[in-house]
């Protein structure tokens, strides 16, 4: 009621644009590491809103840390950059390629992020060169409070068969 009211979209209601298994048809990612459950906003090498739910079933809070789990900052920021994966790896000529890590900058982790917490990224692309590389802006929040923060630098590769 109160994001309503401050114009502010409530993505947790939202439907998906992408679900789970759309979402898989697009990023290489699978469980345990496919950290995006549902796309709800897409423009294509523009920008995405993505949905993680944060469960006390990942496995990662087995260890980090039993008696006061909290997602690890990694793994939030991976969360984050797959929402990004899907803006840069959404179009048909992206599809068979991989968005690996080149850098990431001005990571900021303002938030724990705990069992029940729903995610919410904004992932906006700020700069592609040539369909080999680009760079994103993400914003991770929970309860609109901003958890974590950063610029993503990926390169866009041809992965290499086995």
């Amino acid at each position: 009621m109160e994001a309503e009211q401050n114009n502010i979209p409530n993505y947790q209601q939202m439907p998906a644009l992408l679900d789970y298994a759309e979402i898989k048809k697009v990023l290489p990612h699978r469980y345990p590491m496919l950290l995006v459950d549902r796309i709800v906003e897409l423009e294509p090498m523009k920008r995405a809103v993505g949905i993680k739910c944060v469960t006390g079933n990942e496995d990662f809070f087995q260890g980090h840390f039993p008696n006061y789990p909290i997602m690890p900052g990694v793994l939030l920021i991976e969360a984050m950059a797959q929402v990004g994966g899907v803006a840069l790896m959404f179009p048909e000529e992206n599809r068979n390629k991989m968005a690996v890590f080149g850098r990431i900058n001005n990571a900021k982790f303002k938030r724990q992020v705990v069992p029940g917490d729903v995610l919410v990224t904004e992932a906006i692309i700020t700069r592609v060169v040539k369909n080999t590389m680009g760079i994103v802006k993400c914003v991770g929040k929970v309860d609109g409070q901003v958890a974590c923060e950063c610029e993503c630098h990926f390169a866009l590769v041809q992965p290499k068969d086995n």
